[in-house]
């Protein structure tokens, strides 16, 4: 199949629910990683289709999501500067700090700029250099070799007025934490196919052997997504465990070494907090010392900031698959895309937003 058209077709998707209703027969719970992921299958309505032995419960894969609510201040802080230009992908705009967000401060006169690159912002440095230009680093492995780039090309143009305000988290880290915690429900993972694009899946064969678990790279059409979990779950009824790979189109074990490498000379291994999750050891990416001046949480003074999280939002407990979005006692009343708990309902790849989106309120 070479078009995205073809990974839609309803005759072919009827066959994979069969052959999935024909391969279950015990209770599964499976996590998708990937926030993409989950809104195909909400919008597309597999989650509905699939046998009532299976349950989804949907991962920490959307980056904006598990951004810390500090981090996000910190990002306020700077862009309220009259010297800063923050700039960053439009997702990160209206998610909710402790108090204000982005777009507020922009409303105010802020100088905040949508960008679709973090080399944009490498070019506005350059253009102004009279101002100091942030870029808001956030996302997974996915999105790292480009920031890695835009700060190795800084440093290549000595360029003194760029800087990244740096929050990449790592996916497999995640997923030891989820199935090593004792209330853990997760049976089989569908890993996400575009991390694993970058980082291939060599890292996921020792979570897999050690937790006894299946794990699928998975694409992000439906198909892909109901091979995916026809794949898991055939593998939960044979008692097999370990890594397959569905997204052979895109992906390679090795991944992308390339990358792989632009990123390991830029960043280093860091722990890092997640939103709603706490701090998971060696699950962050942090500058290394040689691009230490390129950070702007040293750049800038006053960014020691401490927060609470809204008592009201479970976002902790969804990102962890342990309840789902329309269990929350807020979710459609106090909680909705125009006023937001919680970075879930603001984020176009948010769990909660897709089941406000395509009418989740009453799914167990």
């Amino acid at each position: 199949m070479k078009y995205v058209d073809e990974y839609r077709r309803e005759p072919e998707a009827r066959r994979c629910l069969e052959l999935i209703h024909r391969t279950v027969k015990k209770p599964h719970t499976v996590m998708e990683i990937c926030g993409g992921q989950t809104h195909t299958l909400i919008r597309s309505g597999i989650d509905r289709m699939l046998p009532k032995q299976v349950t989804l419960v949907h991962g920490p894969g959307c980056p904006v999501c598990v951004t810390p609510l500090e981090m996000i201040d910190r990002a306020i802080a700077i862009a309220a500067r009259p010297e800063a230009t923050m700039t960053s992908f439009g997702d990160m705009l209206r998610v909710p700090g402790s108090v204000t967000d982005l777009l507020a401060v922009k409303s105010q006169g802020g100088d905040v700029r949508v960008v679709y690159s973090p080399l944009d912002a490498v070019k506005l440095a350059r253009a102004q250099p009279q101002r100091q230009v942030v870029f808001f680093a956030v996302g997974f492995e996915t999105t790292a070799p480009a920031n890695a780039m835009a700060v190795w090309q800084a440093a290549q143009l000595g360029l003194e007025n760029f800087s990244i305000l740096c929050s990449h988290v790592l996916v497999p880290p995640a997923m030891e934490a989820i199935l090593a915690s004792p209330d853990n429900r997760v049976t089989g993972f569908l890993a996400a196919g575009h991390v694993c694009t970058v980082m291939g899946y060599k890292e996921y064969e020792p979570i897999a052997e050690k937790h006894r678990v299946p794990i699928v790279v998975t694409g992000f059409e439906p198909l892909d997504l109901l091979q995916g979990l026809h794949m898991v779950l055939a593998a939960l009824e044979e008692g097999r465990r370990g890594v397959e790979n569905q997204y052979s189109r895109s992906v390679r074990r090795e991944g992308n070494v390339p990358a792989q490498e632009l990123m390991a000379r830029v960043f280093e291994v860091s722990d890092r907090q997640w939103r709603g999750i706490g701090c998971i050891p060696r699950s962050g990416l942090k500058l290394r010392p040689d691009f230490a001046r390129f950070d702007a949480e040293l750049r800038f003074a006053g960014l020691d900031i401490a927060v609470k999280e809204s008592p009201l939002c479970i976002a902790g407990a969804i990102l962890r698959g342990l309840k789902k979005p329309s269990e929350c006692e807020q979710f459609g009343k106090g909680c909705s895309p125009e006023k937001p708990l919680g970075a879930p309902m603001v984020s176009a790849e948010g769990a909660c937003a897709a089941y406000y989106r395509f009418g989740r309120e009453d799914e167990p």
